[in-house]
Formats: structure tokens, C-alpha cells, sequence
């Protein structure tokens, strides 16, 4: 069945749900604009992620969904808040979903997990995952060692799952390259920073929309948890420490409420920009409207141009 189909959705856009910024404001407004809005978990408390649940409710009337962060200390409470509150579509990312498989499966729920590697991806389709968000390092945020372009393929011929491709794509023509790897639909973050929907702080989207294709910086690569963002003085600290050999423990306490200094509070120097390698092409901010129906016209186009190629 194609992705569409499944989400009951219009196009097969998937919101990104980044942490702190993927609130029901923006979700709903993917989901009206005909793509799946994702509200996150991340960096939120279990009251605030029922509250914009319920307000998401209010805002649409299409499906959205809600991203489980398997290292929130309360995900068991949120995993279960998903069947209260009648969520029909979940992702999960930082953990498997399997303890809440039969759960979610029983209340007819769509899991849909993010996964990092072809491994990961197959153990997801054998535990009842119904599709897979294949994430590569080009993303914004948490990220892996794997390209889009070199992961995507490999996942594709590894599952019979719908596979949906994420990390380095913010237009039509990077929809196109990922049909071209064998996706039904992508999933898309940075793009959504950069509209009037988006609650980040203005600096925050201020950054992005100044940010070059070289000003992303990946740092916490030897403690095992990377992280892309845009250079700053915080990152560019970061780098430094990583090359002497810091412990988790002092680069957990220089991130510790990085992001939300971001976010919330526009601190661009000592906050933690978290955006993918695409920053370097949004160069203006938009509604998130305009966002996906410019993204699916070239698309069309971009598909229109390579079936009059060829290669004989």
C-alpha cells in the first residue's frame, strides 16, 4: 500500500518532529497543507505533549501524528498517552519501539520508526513496524554516519516495508532523487523552521536563512552522540573539547538547556541552531503552505525532465 494511502494524507510529506519546535502550531499546519504533521516529545513534559496533542486536535481535523522519544523518561506514560488520546500515527526514534509494538498494534495505531541503518531497519519490519523514516547524515540534530543517498537504497532493497527518506532534502528535486532511490515520501525538517508556522525564536530562523552550505558542524562524534548544527561559538567549543578528549559528563554540561536557549530565547551564540546541510538553500521565510505545494510543483517538474532523459 503506497504511504499515502496508509496515512490517509494528500502527499507523501512527513514533518520532521524536532525537539522543542515541532509543536501542534506547526503540525497542524502541515497536516492542513495536505502532509503528516508530527508533533515531538523531546525536550517536552508529559503535560505539555498531552496539551498539544489536544490542541492539535483543535487546529486540524486531517491525520498527525506524535513522535515517542524512547529516552524520555516518562515513555511509558507517553506510549500509553498515544491510545488515550486517540493518536493513529506514531514514530519513534532513540530506542526500539518493540515493549509498545503490540500496544499500539492492538489499538490500531501506524508505527512508523526512524531508523539510522539497514540492521535497525529490518528488526523494525520484523517486530510490525509499518514503514520506516531512513535518516541520513545530512539531517539536522541527532544524526548517523550514513548519507541519504547511500542509505536510502540499501534500506529499500532490504525491507518490503514503505520507506520514507529523510536528511538533506528541502525541495523538489531532493523529493525526486528520493523517489529515484526507491521511497514512497520524505521527511522534512529544516524547511519547516524557515516558515511563519514555525514558533522558534526569529533569530533562530534568522540563522538559518543566513547559513551557507559549509556553516553546518557535526560535533559529539566521539562520545557517540552526534549532533549537526550550525557553527556558533557554543559548537565550535564543543569541536575543541571532542579534540582534547572530554568526558560525556562536560559536554553534557555545555549543552545542558543549549537548545532551548535556541528556541526559545534566540541566544544564536551560546544556543545549540540545530539545522541540516540544506539550511544553504532556504533563503526566505514562507508559510508552510506554500512550503509543500512549491515543494511537490518542482517535484513534477524535476520528474517531467528526467523522463525525457536518456541514456542510449
Amino acid at each position: 500500500m503506497k504511504i499515502t494511502e496508509l496515512l490517509n494524507i494528500k502527499y507523501p510529506i512527513f514533518q520532521g518532529a524536532m525537539a522543542q519546535i515541532a509543536t501542534a502550531d506547526l503540525a497542524a499546519a502541515v497536516s492542513n497543507a495536505g502532509g503528516l504533521g508530527i508533533l515531538a516529545s523531546g525536550g517536552f513534559t508529559t503535560e505539555r505533549i498531552r496539551e498539544e496533542i489536544k490542541r492539535c486536535k483543535e487546529l486540524t481535523d486531517k491525520p498527525f501524528g506524535l513522535n515517542v522519544m524512547l529516552m524520555h523518561p516518562d515513555k511509558e506514560v507517553i506510549a500509553r498517552m498515544v491510545i488515550e488520546e486517540g493518536v493513529k500515527v506514531v514514530t519513534t526514534g532513540a530506542g526500539t519501539p518493540a515493549p509498545y509494538m503490540q500496544m499500539w498494534k492492538e489499538a490500531g495505531v501506524i508505527v512508523i520508526p526512524v531508523i539510522p541503518n539497514v540492521k535497525v531497519a529490518k528488526k523494525m519490519e520484523a517486530i510490525g513496524a509499518d514503514a520506516v523514516v531512513v535518516e541520513g547524515t545530512e539531517s539536522g540534530g541527532h544524526v548517523g554516519e550514513s548519507t541519504t543517498m547511500a542509505l536510502v537504497p540499501q534500506v529499500v532493497d532490504a525491507v518490503s516495508i514503505p520507506v520514507i527518506a529523510a536528511g538533506g532534502i528541502g525541495d523538489g528535486r531532493g523529493m525526486a532523487a528520493a523517489f529515484a532511490l526507491g521511497a514512497q515520501g520524505v521527511q522534512v525538517g529544516t524547511r519547516f523552521i524557515a516558515t511563519h508556522e514555525c514558533p522558534v525564536h526569529q533569530n533562530f530562523k534568522q540563522a538559518v536563512l543566513d547559513c551557507g552550505d559549509a556553516d553546518t558542524i557535526v560535533t559529539g562524534r566521539t562520545i557517540g552522540n552526534s549532533v549537526r548544527g550550525i557553527k556558533n561559538p557554543m559548537t565550535i567549543k564543543f569541536y575543541e573539547l571532542e579534540k582534547q578528549g572530554a568526558t560525556r559528563e562536560e559536554f553534557e554540561e555545555l549543552g545542558n538547556g543549549a537548545l532551548r536557549r535556541a528556541v526559545i530565547d534566540g541566544d544564536i551564540e551560546t544556543g545549540s541552531v540545530m539545522t541540516g546541510q540544506i539550511s544553504g538553500m532556504i533563503n526566505k521565510i514562507t508559510t508552510v503552505e506554500e512550503a509543500i505545494t512549491s515543494m511537490i510543483s518542482e517535484c513534477e517538474e524535476a520528474l517531467k525532465r528526467l523522463s525525457g532523459i536518456s541514456l542510449s
